[in-house]
């Protein structure tokens, strides 16, 4: 490297492509592009595309990374210099550049934000490690740990992104990946930051700062799949559905496929298929659909075929992971399933064919159990876990050590779906109904949508694995570009538990009258002492924590609520006691430094304790539970069930991994239910009304979905297995369940919203904020977006006042709704919206959610 010079004025720029361009961590909207710096000559050698990096911008130095060299800019004054290049170490690897620049286009945000996701931040020591040993895959295969085996059925350099992005063909994933598209800039600031925009192009509203795109752009970016049904570009190489394996193909070098033409489907060979207009892949006989043979996944190292064999189209999937095709599926996973073994399978399919895969799963615990099954399988060197709950430091080097290409095989949380794994081969979510795959910061991505469009960009293969579906796995499925992994009826039927709701027949309500007041039934006790005599755990899933949750009024059954600020009453677990009967009881009087330990009623929101509570309807100072919440639970069974242990998970209580195989009770909350060796005997789904009474667009799909998740872990109804679900047998999410069919539910939710114009079937954004704010934005937007409301948002939390006070400030909500085709462009309208009003300075802030996961 080069020495620098003393004196600033005498830098001089690289002999060789002496112009950067630099993604600024700036988060305004109306900046949203990279700027063009000056190389100097001692940085030459380091500053290298994908380096952080150090730039003077608007007279102070930001943090930015390093995209590409060019040798000229569009920019005619002088350029700022690169002051400095923090580390050698390119972190930003251009498919990984051109995913954050998708997604913060397809969610109206800004590419620093989806920047910060992406990439961790820093650690200087980490850095300065040696780099470890690559381990070399396990071959053998291994044993199932979940049970019973399944049954037999009938380079060093990195190139810059716009260089990639030109490049016809290559040996990278990426190279054949990234939309044709040159990187943008901006015009300079006072700083001497520069940037052009593209010939043609008027400036943005606003002014006051570099407003402009730099290069031009020769065609339009590719549409995903995300924003059309149907994918623009279906014939891009090694992109298509999951099926049957075909003919022969010949591979390029380095283990991708080799081209073919047409539409572009993995399951056909290029000699014998036929394909339709608008690039879907003709229609194949029985015979090749259920092509069950499974002969290429027998061998591969570490996968035992028989499992996928249950499926169809299981087997074939696994051979389109271990030929390098990109293969597209939708897989819901049997009752009883141990679904780590199978996602471990399919990576090791994958690393067979000298690819990479990234698994994401919702939780902590999700990852352990997939994380322990790859490394069985592959070995502890060639797979890492990549959580929030690891250190900066520890997080970091596992991070790097993915970047540099020495692990293939990333399990993580959400954050993983932006792994920078070479040679990119799987992409895989399990459960993406989980709300925790929605990331709660801007942009608010989601993680299945942004494996969507990363597995469109890199050509990769599409995973989305479930007990459940949601309405926009189908919509993959509807649209053809994914197909759908499922088994028979007839496994389907010999895996799963008998399950019951109430009132099923009318003989039911004979033999136990009570069955529809009463929170436990007689079937319910029935099947928990059949399981517990036989030796196994009952698991009950209750929806709400804590102990009495929320009370009401004893005489009229009105909400309880707090005198200061309208919160909910509720009630803790004191000592092990009850401090109020379950169903009605008077409040004891006390003073309030008396409220712990008198066990009185406390508001939820302000945690005030109410001494003396007189409902302002009826005057009743009566109290009864409204809802009864998991430690509460736990205390009627152990009185129900003397002798028996009652264990205690979630709410509050400790989140078991696993549970002894012995009779016991376990009490979860959703998400928290813990596995049993050997499956558990029975699970009693109580208070489904909690569930499905809840206002929001999903609740019925969020609700099958924990039902499936809880009833997935019981034993089948040949060994005795139980499901008692507590909720009316004629609701249509209870007659999915005790079918057991969430491709069928998942097929009628997503038509019941495409009648009423909700996701999936539209896009739809959510503008949040002050009344003149979202008004504002509105204003912005073009006529084809209908708009819905704004209405008033109910405050959370108690006020600033006293009970009599208003809110501060009055927000409101407004919804906006396009057909799917037009998300792109609503996209866009909302970015610029944003960009005129932070160049303007506005101080009321607006989010903007597109595709929010809660709509109300």
């Amino acid at each position: 490297m080069a020495r620098p010079a003393r004196n600033r004025g005498e830098w001089r720029p690289a002999a060789h492509l002496p112009v950067a361009r630099v993604a600024v961590d700036v988060a305004l909207a109306h900046l949203d592009r990279p700027f063009d710096y000056c190389v100097p000559e001692h940085l030459d050698a380091v500053a290298v595309p994908g380096v952080r990096l150090r730039v003077r911008f608007a007279g102070r130095l930001v943090d930015g990374f390093l995209l590409e060299r060019v040798a000229e800019s569009a920019h005619t004054g002088k350029l700022a210099w690169v002051e400095k290049v923090v580390s050698p170490e390119p972190v930003l690897s251009p498919e990984v550049a051109a995913l954050c620049r998708t997604v913060a286009d397809r969610y109206a945000g800004v590419f620093a934000d989806v920047l910060r996701l992406a990439v961790p931040p820093r650690h200087a020591r980490v850095e300065s490690e040696a780099p470890q040993e690559r381990a070399e895959p396990t071959t053998e295969p291994v044993d199932e740990p979940c049970g019973e085996p399944a049954p037999q059925p009938a380079d060093s350099d990195v190139p810059a992104v716009a260089e990639l992005a030109r490049r016809p063909g290559g040996d990278s994933v990426a190279a054949n990946a990234l939309p044709e598209r040159d990187p943008v800039g901006g015009p300079t600031d006072s700083a001497g930051a520069t940037s052009h925009r593209p010939a043609g192009e008027s400036d943005r509203p606003g002014g006051g700062g570099p407003a402009a795109d730099s290069g031009d752009r020769p065609g339009e970016r590719p549409a995903d799949p995300a924003d059309l049904p149907v994918p623009e570009h279906p014939q891009r190489p090694g992109a298509g559905p999951v099926g049957p394996a075909g003919g022969e193909r010949a591979d390029r070098p380095g283990g991708e496929p080799a081209e073919r033409g047409g539409a572009g489907s993995v399951d056909q060979s290029a000699g014998d298929r036929a394909d339709r207009p608008g690039g879907e892949p003709a229609a194949r006989s029985g015979a090749e659909s259920a092509d069950q043979s499974g002969s290429g996944s027998a061998q591969l190292p570490g996968v035992v075929p028989d499992a996928w064999r249950r499926y169809q189209r299981g087997s074939a999937l696994l051979d389109a992971l271990a030929g390098g095709r990109a293969a597209h599926a939708v897989w819901q996973a049997l009752p009883g399933e141990c679904w780590p073994e199978r996602l471990a399978e399919a990576a090791a399919a994958t690393v067979a064919a000298g690819r990479g895969a990234v698994l994401v799963m919702p939780d902590q615990r999700d990852v352990a159990a997939l994380h322990d099954a790859c490394a069985a399988r592959l070995g502890a060197g060639e797979v890492v876990a990549l959580t929030a709950e690891l250190g900066p430091a520890e997080r970091y080097r596992r991070w790097l050590a993915v970047r540099r290409g020495q692990v293939r095989v990333v399990v993580g949380t959400r954050s993983a779906a932006f792994a920078p794994v070479e040679r990119l081969g799987l992409l895989a979510v399990w459960d993406d109904g989980d709300d925790l795959h929605a990331e709660p910061r801007a942009p608010y991505p989601h993680v299945r949508d942004v494996l969507v469009l990363r597995a469109h960009n890199a050509g990769a293969a599409l995973l989305v694995g479930g007990f459940a579906r949601t309405a926009e796995a189908h919509l993959l499925v509807e649209s053809g570009w994914a197909r759908e992994v499922v088994a028979d009826r007839a496994t389907v039927r010999a895996a799963m538990p008998r399950i019951t709701a109430l009132e099923e027949t009318a003989g039911q309500f004979v033999r136990d009258p009570d069955s529809r007041a009463a929170r436990l039934p007689h079937i319910a006790f029935e099947a928990a002492r059949s399981a517990l005599g036989s030796g196994l755990p009952v698991l009950v899933q209750v929806p709400r924590a804590g102990y009495l949750p929320w009370l009401a009024c004893g005489a009229c059954r009105e909400s309880a609520r707090c005198r200061h600020c309208a919160g909910p009453l509720g009630l803790a677990h004191q000592g092990g006691r009850a401090a109020a009967d379950a169903r009605s009881t008077d409040v004891a009087r006390a003073g309030p430094s008396d409220a712990a330990s008198a066990g009185l009623p406390h508001c939820r929101w302000c945690g005030r304790a109410d001494s003396a509570f007189r409902c302002p309807a009826c005057g009743s100072r009566r109290l009864r539970a409204g809802v009864v919440g998991s430690g509460r639970t736990a205390e009627e069974l152990g009185r129900a069930f003397p002798g028996i242990t009652v264990r205690l998970s979630g709410g509050g209580a400790p989140v078991h991994t696993e549970v002894a195989a012995r009779p016991e009770l376990v009490v979860a909350t959703p998400g928290a239910e813990p596995r049993a060796p050997g499956g558990y005997g029975a699970a009693l789904l109580l208070d489904g009304w909690a569930l499905l009474s809840r206002p929001d667009l999903r609740v019925a799909e969020e609700t099958l979905r924990r039902w499936m998740a809880a009833a997935a872990l019981v034993v089948p109804h040949t060994r005795g297995g139980r499901v008692v679900v507590m909720a009316d047998a004629a609701i249509p999410v209870v007659q999915a369940l005790v079918r057991w069919d969430p491709a069928g539910h998942a097929a009628a939710e997503y038509a019941s919203r495409a009648e009423v114009g909700f996701p999936p079937a539209m896009r739809m954004a959510a503008v949040e904020g002050s009344a003149a704010a979202v008004a504002d934005v509105l204003a912005e937007l073009p006529k084809a977006v209908e708009v819905l409301g704004p209405v008033e948002v109910d405050p959370i939390g108690p006020s600033a006042g006293g009970p009599g006070d208003e809110p501060t400030e009055i927000r409101e909500r407004a919804l906006l709704r396009v057909p799917r085709a037009e998300g792109r462009a609503m996209a866009a309208a909302l970015h610029a919206a944003q960009a005129a009003r932070t160049a303007r300075k506005v101080p009321d802030p607006v989010r903007v959610r597109l595709d929010p996961v809660e709509i109300g």
